[in-house]
């Protein structure tokens, strides 16, 4: 459940902002298809700091019962304030996700002792936890020992580890061995991790190349290093394009031209400027994804 290829899923709205449910059985549908072993929902990619309480719990309830039990649904419940990502994680839960991505404290830089104390206090919630670590986002850094601690509480399943390189794959296998499931969560470098002992992704990239992503990561995963190599040289402009401008503005902007999501995005994020067109159709183009404006 913890491991493979996990789509980042963006939101789709219409074009005043409100959520197209419509869409999202589209987007579903497609990564079933295409092989995807399990969607997020409200992740960062997913606007998320963006959706109300209501619009988190619609997103995920539609999810779950467009995926019937075909591939599973992960809910974001990620706040700055431990009350909220507890408030958030139950909406998750009661919604029937099969698991919380939980992203550290964002702005309010926690101790690890406080990070430790977080996430312990969010596992209480009785649905699984995956950890989700991204420095360069939220100015809070979950430390390996740290993961190592929470690896003994009960409920703590996985981490989504957004640090690129493989330095802290190897770290995470030193300390904890098999006890969580290792999720790289940076596109540029999620062939490295995995080649180096890391169990999936969670991806922006398998939004537009889902089926490429797939491929990468059961070759890496199945000692086929060649064979992902290859797949990853056909993916390598995607995830440079597709942060070309910050997330999940470039990757909506490409899922929309693949005709599958309207243009729907919300304030403070804006529509992709016409500037990185260009680069993104040719990183489309590169991986053999149907541009269909």
């Amino acid at each position: 459940m913890f491991g493979g290829s996990i789509v980042a899923l963006v939101t789709p709205m219409h074009q005043d902002g409100s959520l197209d449910l419509e869409a999202l059985g589209r987007l579903v549908e497609f990564h079933v298809e295409a092989g995807t072993d399990a969607i997020v929902i409200a992740g960062t990619t997913g606007e998320s700091p963006c959706l109300s309480s209501a619009e988190l719990a619609t997103l995920v309830r539609a999810a779950v019962e467009a995926a019937a039990g075909r591939i599973t649904i992960i809910g974001g419940s990620g706040s700055n304030s431990t009350a909220r990502a507890l408030e958030l994680t139950e909406i998750v839960r009661d919604a029937g996700a099969a698991a919380a991505l939980v992203v550290t404290p964002y702005y309010n830089k926690p101790t690890q002792q406080g990070l430790f104390l977080h996430y312990q206090a969010i596992a209480g919630v009785g649905l699984p936890v995956v950890l989700y670590n991204v420095p360069g986002r939220t100015a809070c850094d979950l430390l390996p020992e740290t993961v190592a601690r929470l690896a003994e509480v009960h409920g703590v399943v996985a981490i989504k580890e957004a640090v690129p390189g493989t330095d802290r794959v190897k770290r995470f296998r030193e300390l904890m061995g098999d006890r969580l499931g290792l999720l790289s969560g940076d596109d540029a470098t999620a062939m490295d991790f995995l080649l180096a002992g890391g169990d999936g992704f969670i991806s922006v990239t398998a939004n537009v190349a889902p089926r490429l992503m797939h491929g990468l990561c059961q070759a890496a995963r199945h000692g086929e290093p060649r064979k992902a190599l290859a797949l990853n040289d056909r993916l390598e402009g995607l995830h440079r394009a597709l942060f070309v401008e910050p997330n999940p503005i470039p990757v909506k902007w490409a899922v929309m031209n693949m005709g599958l999501i309207r243009s729907g995005i919300r304030l403070p994020l804006t529509q992709l400027e016409a500037r990185h067109y260009d680069e993104v159709r040719a990183a489309m183009a590169r991986a053999g994804v149907e541009y269909r404006s």
